[in-house]
Parts: structure tokens; C-alpha cells; sequence
């Protein structure tokens, strides 16, 4: 017989009577992270194969919103890619590495300075257009179009996940 104590086996989340997840493939945070590292995935390949290839898929926190409307501060840049200032600060200096954007002093306060798309970014704007045209509709192939409408309004809702609490 063997003398050594045995480890409790956790118990399962339906033992327990809560809703399956947990430390395994099926986990929801695990299924978003992976479902968009597929995604990036797609989105490097395409940009490569349009001549932009060093343009990076985390680039769109600071792309999209300036395709919106160019010329945003650095905070309001932050807040609409829900990045922190710091973070954005970096991503900024990284496509000014890449020559996607410019810093201009701001004529309303000497102080702050403005970030602008540079005319590489906005040659990149076709590409990405329809490099995420070409991603939606493979989507909608595989999901439906009212899946789709349903996945993008869930993930719209999670953005503020712990928000409210």
C-alpha cells in the first residue's frame, strides 16, 4: 500500500454548479485571444501581400481612429483605441518610425502637439479597407450574416466588460 498522501483533485465548475470554464481550450478569454491572433495572423498576410508588410495589426489603435478623423490629440487618440496615454505614446513613436504619422504642434495650445497621417498612411488606407472587407466576408461566409451581426454587437457589449461593477 502506498504510504504517500494523496492530492485532492479540484473540483469540476459543474460540480460546482457554475458555467463551464476554466484552464482549458474551451475558456472564453482563451477562445477571443486565439480567435484574434488567427485574425492578426490574416491581417499581417494581407498587408504583406499589398506592399505593407511592415505595417503591424496592433498599428489599427492608432490608424483607425486617425482614418476617422486625422489630426487627434494624443489623449483623445488614446481614449478612442481605449489604449492609456503611455501606451499610445509608444505605439505613436512607432509609427513615426515607420513613417505612418507625424507629430504637429497644436496652433491652440503650444504645449500638445497633434498626430497626423502621413501620405504612406493614407496610400496603406485602400490596402486595409480591403484587406478587412475580404476578412468580413469570409466571416459572413462562415458564420451567417446574423451570427455575425450578433458576434459584433456581443463583442461591442464586452469592450465594457467591468466597466459598470
Amino acid at each position: 500500500m502506498d504510504a504517500r498522501p494523496r492530492r485532492a483533485e479540484p473540483a469540476s465548475a459543474a460540480a460546482l454548479g457554475e458555467p463551464k470554464a476554466g484552464l482549458g481550450r474551451d475558456d472564453l478569454g482563451f477562445l477571443l485571444a486565439k480567435a484574434t491572433q488567427r485574425w492578426n495572423e490574416l491581417l499581417a498576410e494581407r498587408f504583406a501581400a499589398g506592399g505593407y508588410g511592415d505595417v503591424r495589426p496592433s498599428y489599427g489603435s492608432v490608424l483607425l481612429p486617425l482614418f476617422e478623423e486625422d489630426g487627434l490629440r494624443m489623449g483623445e487618440l488614446a481614449q478612442r483605441a481605449r489604449l492609456s496615454k503611455q501606451t499610445m505614446t509608444e505605439m505613436v513613436r512607432r509609427l513615426e518610425r515607420d513613417r505612418l504619422v507625424e507629430r504637429r504642434a497644436d496652433p491652440s495650445d503650444g504645449r500638445a502637439s497633434l498626430i497626423f497621417l502621413t501620405a504612406r498612411s493614407r496610400g496603406f488606407a485602400p490596402i486595409a479597407a480591403g484587406v478587412l472587407c475580404e476578412l468580413d466576408r469570409l466571416v459572413r461566409q462562415r458564420l451567417g450574416e446574423e451570427r455575425v451581426d450578433e458576434l459584433r454587437a456581443a463583442l461591442q457589449e464586452l469592450l465594457s466588460l467591468g466597466d459598470d461593477s
